[in-house]
């Protein structure tokens, strides 16, 4: 029996593999992905940014037992930072999920961010589309939390939700790191502790300005994740707006999106292995950056006339 069609029967150790495989960039990783796209765009993608302490792991582990007690098959993404000796991830953030790892419709997955700068490892779409290709029904994914750089969960989701501690600061923080941008769905957590109703009122004031009509009224959630305070009323607030932007075919417009923005990303990709594997073995680099350094050529022509010896431009 093939890798593939043990992953079709439901093996996690399979599904682990080939999130292995491609995490990996491993040789035909793509024809693997291929295959599995197919099969995939049913999961719906949460995201979970913030800044670090927040709670975010938390959060995820109380919300995803709430959805494994409505028999929802569940696959987690959490974004670790590198480790500086082996390059993987530290693996925080399944050691904070362990009572999860027995379940067996959960499934976690922890990721190097491997010098990624978006809060999200780089592989992290391509994992997604493996575990909405095995059933899963939920994928939430956790970013590492590097503060107002976090913008890459809202191309890899569909609810995005900002989680915001009362120390994190007041709401024009919040502002300035952009939080206010890629937010459905706002969540103070640690909400028992002091200058907590400070910042849900200052957020609520805020977002009831920005409101226009027709537009989703983006909510305040205050939560006690340790306690699972709180976390019943976050899931509806979750599920609301997927109804309001399934209704609104909002969904569909920002998957067409994500779309897009994945085929440029591919393009990209193939278009810098072009560049290496064939334009800068056309031509000798030093010769041309010696040219250049006695003001006898000039970066930009040296490359006009690179492209054309390769023929691709006109």
């Amino acid at each position: 029996m093939t890798l593939l069609e043990r992953f079709y029967q439901g093996d996690k150790i399979a599904l682990s593999k080939i999130i292995s495989y491609v995490e990996n960039q491993s040789s035909e990783y793509r024809q693997v992905l291929a295959q599995l796209y197919p099969k995939s765009g049913r999961a719906y993608r949460i995201g979970f940014t913030g800044p670090p302490g927040a709670g975010k792991s938390t959060i995820v582990d109380k919300l995803t037992s709430f959805l494994v007690k409505e028999n929802k098959m569940v696959g987690i993404i959490a974004v670790d930072p590198t480790s500086p000796f082996t390059g993987g991830a530290l693996l925080g953030d399944r050691i904070r999920m362990q009572d999860l790892t027995n379940q067996e419709s959960v499934f976690i997955r922890s990721m190097a961010t491997r010098g990624s700068y978006g809060g999200l490892a780089t592989a992290t779409k391509e994992v997604s589309i493996v575990m909405d290709a095995f059933g899963k029904d939920f994928i939430l994914i956790e970013t590492v939390g590097v503060g107002q750089v976090e913008l890459d969960v809202v191309n890899a989701c569909d609810t995005t939700l900002v989680i915001l501690v009362p120390e994190s600061g007041d709401s024009i923080q919040a502002m300035k790191a952009g939080l206010m941008e890629i937010a459905d769905v706002f969540v103070v957590n640690k909400s028992d502790r002091e200058g907590a109703n400070r910042i849900v009122t200052e957020l609520e004031m805020i977002l009831d300005i920005r409101k226009k009509k027709g537009e989703w009224e983006y909510p305040v959630i205050a939560t006690e994740a340790v306690n699972n305070k709180g976390i019943d009323q976050l899931l509806n607030k979750i599920k609301e707006h997927r109804e309001f932007i399934t209704g609104h075919k909002i969904f569909e417009e920002h998957r067409k999106n994500q779309i897009k923005g994945d085929i440029k990303k591919i393009l990209e990709l193939k278009v810098r292995e072009l560049v290496d594997s064939r334009i800068l073995k056309s031509f000798d680099v030093d010769q041309i950056a010696e040219r250049v350094f006695r003001c006898e050529d000039d970066p930009y022509s040296a490359v006009e006339k690179v492209l054309k010896q390769v023929k691709i431009t006109n």
